[in-house]
């Protein structure tokens, strides 16, 4: 519910996703008869790592850095979030609210955990009307987004700067092999030492920081739709709405999987 704290869980499609990169890249060069040891580099890490964290540094202001650093638990853990477990929990607090008034769910605020909903109901329970309710709200919701936004451009920015940082170590490689021309038997292996750089840059981009970014995003949007589900029940609430149509007003935000028609309408629902 969301009176409690929302449990997280690993999420698998993140790590899936990276193993099963990480296996058809290195399957790709087994395949192709070469050896770990042609790609497995540390300057070349050094290089590509180093370089997009100094660029991010100079692009990205020190706060928000901190912020897209916080939100790496976005990417490789996900929150429990139940629509319907949450409008069940909004009826509840409107057949309270119709039978004991407003002022009532101030006791029930009091013991949830979720800030934004905690918020809402004190709102409401201290009189507030929709417009400052929905105003107040919103600009936190708004607040939420950008938030989630500026976290995200984090990721991906560096994942911008990695191909170019990479092709930067390539041309550091090259020319060291153009130093060494004279020993014509090392040049073509050092060439191929030189680009492992850019596939460091290119497989950082496109496998974890873009992705990661893509990821908050969708983390954001789950979110803001579990808090606007919140936000329209307290209004429901406010409005004094019948539980019965506030209930088929929550059920818009459940999915096509999720919703079904509900003949448990409860003694209590329906005396109210």
């Amino acid at each position: 519910m969301a009176s409690k704290k929302q449990h997280q869980k690993l999420d698998r499609a993140t790590l899936g996703g990276i193993v099963l990169a990480l296996s058809g890249i290195v399957g790709g060069l087994l395949l192709e008869k070469g050896s770990i040891k042609d790609v497995a580099q540390f300057t070349a890490a050094l290089i590509v790592v180093g370089g997009t964290i100094g660029a991010l540094l100079v692009t990205t202001p020190w706060e928000t850095l901190k912020l897209g650093i916080s939100r790496w638990k976005l990417i490789f853990f996900e929150s429990q979030y139940a629509p319907g477990q949450l409008i069940e929990e909004m009826i509840t607090y409107s057949i309270k609210a119709r039978t004991k008034g407003l002022a009532s769910l101030e006791l029930d605020a009091t013991t949830i955990k979720d800030e934004f909903l905690r918020k809402a109901l004190n709102l409401a329970a201290d009189g507030s009307g929709v417009a400052e309710l929905k105003t107040t709200m919103e600009l936190e919701l708004d607040a939420f987004e950008h938030r989630s936004e500026e976290a995200a451009r984090v990721y991906e920015s560096g994942g911008g700067y990695a191909p170019t940082v990479g092709i930067i170590g390539a041309v550091l490689g090259l020319i060291q092999v153009m130093k060494n021309l004279a020993n014509i038997e090392g040049v073509g292996h050092g060439i191929a030492v030189a680009f492992v750089a850019t596939i460091y840059g290119v497989g950082l981009a496109n496998i974890l920081l873009l992705p990661a970014a893509g990821k908050i995003r969708a983390r954001s949007r789950m979110e803001v739709h579990r808090r606007e589900l919140i936000l329209n029940g307290v209004i429901g609430i406010v409005e004094g709405v019948n539980p019965r149509v506030l209930r088929n007003r929550l059920n818009a935000y459940l999915s096509e999987t999720q919703a079904k028609p509900s003949s448990r309408l409860g003694t209590a629902q329906r005396a109210a």
